[in-house]
């Protein structure tokens, strides 16, 4: 028997709690008993880890069926790396699982704790998005219920446009039941460079002249930094490193956080010197060396319960990508913007991607992404607005898993698939049985936003 329990759910950043009924399905026909009951409650939508940081993954005075229990390995052939999984296996189950045998998921979020079908739902990107695209790329088919009841097999050449659709569809198509991912080679080890650089501009031309070569790029920026130090900050690049003479080390447990920090902890003073300080712990000569692999994909992942750092008003992260071409100025733009407040944490984080993602609600395209830890302070409306018009006037667009405050307006501007996505909803759920608060923000569908 399917239990539901009402209570408050939010996502990663804790801005916009909302209310709603949940089940936790164990089986796959305890997830079809849930879904028949939940429509009773009104809208639908499934929750993965809740690692998305803004309303994408909570549905107000709905039904929630949460994947956390749809976590087991259905099928792995070695010969062709092909794992098949339920949803709510995470990127720490298959590194547990299969890093020891030397492979990995292709392509990883900033958290190993993300589920597989929220990754999915994101079309997520990580550290290595110019060598390996999203993680729809590598994908190759999956099992769907959608709004009727039925469960559908989807793939490149099965219900395609409902297979472009659900990747970076923010679960607004159905439930993913299982779905098969391409695993690749991986080692426990990466040998890391790390370079200390003193502006926007030599950041520019660090991935100039890495980006089209190594495996791994990702870049952080001290987004309080002013003047001739706008943009400063440390770029790394990381190979595999399968001759490593080290021991491999098993997941390390995080170390929790047990309340809610006040709200002087992350102060403007406190946040510029853990900044310089921060900087300055790589040498001014740059350094190599080699680090677990997790440790480099995942360095949040050592604080459990990290986002109790911004306090019980939460914070709001801003991602945006911006074409190569404006992306210089944008960038520049941006962080000119967050300095002259002073509202921004130690956590900023540069990148490039490589082009477009499978899906029509995909966030990459070629060019540059910039993400920004917002706190939830005064001021924090008009600093989201601001960097948003810079996004969009330079022809770029916002991360919807990380989202939290664009506009409708500027979501229907930037996203230029969105009436095919539209279509197909209407085609699979002409009764909006999936909504999210996110998609009533942004008006999919032609709802209140």
């Amino acid at each position: 028997m399917i239990r539901w329990k009402t209570d408050r759910f939010a996502g990663w950043g804790r801005t916009s709690p909302a209310m709603a009924r949940a089940a936790r399905p164990e089986r796959q026909a305890e997830l079809d008993a849930a879904f028949a009951a939940a429509r009773e409650f009104g809208a639908t939508l499934p929750r993965g880890n809740g690692r998305s940081y803004g309303d994408a993954a909570q549905v107000t005075d709905g039904a929630l069926i949460l994947a956390t229990r749809l976590d087991r390995f259905v099928s792995f052939d070695p010969a062709t790396n092909l794992l098949v999984a339920e949803p709510g296996v995470t990127f720490a189950d298959i590194l547990a699982a299969f890093l020891p045998r030397g492979l990995a998921a292709p392509v990883s979020p900033g958290t190993m704790y993300a589920t597989l079908g929220g990754a999915l739902a994101a079309d997520a990107h990580g550290k290595n998005h110019d060598r390996a695209g999203a993680f729809g790329a590598h994908v190759e088919w999956f099992d769907l219920l959608i709004a009727n009841g039925e469960t559908l097999r989807c793939a490149r050449d099965q219900n395609a446009d409902l297979f472009r659709a659900t990747i970076g569809g923010m679960g607004l198509t159905g439930f993913v039941r299982r779905l098969a991912l391409r695993l690749a080679p991986a080692s426990p080890f990466v040998r890391v460079k790390e370079s200390r650089v003193d502006d926007l501009d030599e950041f520019f031309e660090e991935f100039a002249a890495s980006r089209d070569s190594a495996n791994f790029t990702v870049g952080w920026v001290d987004a309080l930094a002013k003047g001739g130090q706008l943009g400063r900050g440390i770029f790394e690049t990381a190979e595999y490193a399968p001759d490593a003479a080290q021991r491999p080390p098993g997941l390390r447990a995080p170390k929790p956080i047990p309340f809610d920090l006040p709200g002087f902890a992350l102060s403007t003073p406190i946040v510029r010197g853990f900044n310089e300080l921060y900087w300055r712990r790589v040498p001014e000569a740059g350094r190599d060396g080699i680090r677990a692999l997790d440790r480099f994909l995942y360095p949040l992942d050592s604080l459990a319960d990290w986002n109790r750092l911004y306090g019980k008003r939460g914070f709001h992260q801003f991602q945006a990508v911006v074409p190569d071409g404006p992306a210089r100025d944008a960038v520049r733009d941006m962080l000119d913007k967050v300095a002259a407040t002073g509202n921004a944490s130690f956590l900023a984080v540069l990148k490039t991607l490589g082009g477009e993602g499978h899906g029509l609600l995909s966030f990459p395209m070629r060019g540059v992404t910039l993400a920004l830890d917002i706190p939830n302070a005064p001021g924090a409306d008009e600093l989201l607005t601001a960097l948003e018009f810079v996004a969009r006037d330079a022809g770029g667009r916002i991360y919807l898993a990380k989202d939290s405050h664009q506009s409708a307006a500027t979501f229907r501007a930037t996203y230029p698939r969105l009436a095919e996505f539209e279509a197909v909803l209407a085609e699979f759920d002409p009764e909006k049985r999936f909504e999210s608060d996110l998609s009533r923000r942004l008006g999919i569908r032609g709802g209140a936003a």
